[in-house]
């Protein structure tokens, strides 16, 4: 992203009105060049008004993901564990580019961030819609020595975290749905991805993905019900959020390295949005009915089919609730 967009946006980011021509004297470019940027401001989904006799503004303000308002929240512990944290305007993915990064070697505690995702990434090989500039995606990039099997439950602890934060900003009401949704109101609100590479039974690394949905505006490519934080509380700071979070994914992090995931699951069936719910289990062509009695110590759902208990295992499946069919 260029300096003048920056500039503009740092100059509207406070959502007050400004004329084009004072734009163009505070930034140092012509009024025209202030109108094509805006056009891009627009391009990029971001709520550009206009109004004649007044100017421009970007409706409820603009704030900008940056180091500077991120670290001084991370508590003493994050600051020692994240290795470095770099925020881009446009990823094609922030997994894909953390990936990346753990091939080149000693990526612990990385974490990456983006204003934009033009390949946002969802399970199943759905797309994630990520908007400039509305929302908080988010990797972090981790290393464990006891091979894919230390991973089982890694997800669900994940949204342990994650919810924690939510409940710590006044969502008391964030819940997860198995394997690696957040939601809100019955609604999706966000979402968690993890990809491993590395030795299946030894050392290995794994990017921890989350979307969250901040300020999510109407879009057609949502084939699911969503809600965003800004829909619940009416001042939220992008930053703050972040900040949040990654206090509290580190402080899980250190904990699951230890205990794996027996710390969390009784935090978890405590925020399962499902328990005891009538639901079906859709893998391929395959559809399994029963009662969702939370999970199994591996983090494998506890599905009660006909009064027998079995486990439904993550990766190519859908768990939907009987009554949203």
């Amino acid at each position: 992203m260029n300096n003048i967009i920056n500039n503009i946006l740092s100059l509207l980011g406070t959502g007050d009105y400004h004329s084009g021509s004072a734009i163009g004297r505070r930034i140092g470019v012509s009024r025209a060049a202030v109108w094509k940027q805006l056009q891009k401001l627009v391009d990029l989904g971001l709520d550009l008004e206009s109004v004649k006799g007044k100017g421009y503004r970007l409706v409820g303000g603009f704030e900008a993901l940056s180091n500077e308002a991120i670290y001084p929240l991370l508590n003493l512990s994050a600051k020692d564990h994240i290795s470095e944290l770099e925020i881009f305007s446009h990823l094609e993915s922030t997994n894909s580019y953390t990936m990346n990064r753990i091939s080149e070697g000693g990526a612990k505690g990385y974490v990456c961030l983006a204003e934009y995702q033009s390949a946002g990434k969802g399970r199943r090989g759905r797309k994630w819609v990520s908007p400039f500039g509305h929302n908080i995606y988010l990797s972090i990039a981790w290393e464990f020595d006891g091979g894919a099997s230390q991973l089982e439950g890694l997800s669900l602890a994940v949204g342990v975290a994650i919810v924690q934060s939510l409940k710590e900003i006044g969502l008391e009401k964030a819940v997860l749905k198995w394997p690696n949704d957040i939601l809100l109101d019955k609604k999706k609100l966000g979402g968690i991805l993890l990809e491993m590479q590395g030795d299946p039974s030894g050392v290995c690394q794994v990017v921890i993905g989350v979307g969250i949905n901040v300020r999510m505006k109407a879009s057609a490519d949502i084939d699911q019900p969503w809600t965003s934080v800004a829909n619940h509380l009416s001042d939220i700071s992008r930053n703050e959020l972040t900040g949040l979070l990654l206090n509290n994914l580190i402080a899980m992090l250190l904990v699951y390295e230890r205990e794996g995931f027996s710390e969390f699951r009784k935090d978890w069936e405590g925020m399962d949005a499902l328990q005891a719910e009538k639901v079906v289990v859709v893998t391929g062509t395959t559809r399994i009915s029963g009662i969702a009695n939370g999970v199994y110590p591996n983090g494998s759902l506890r599905l009660t089919v006909e009064g027998v208990d079995q486990p439904i295992y993550g990766g190519e499946v859908s768990l939907r609730r009987v009554s949203d069919n």
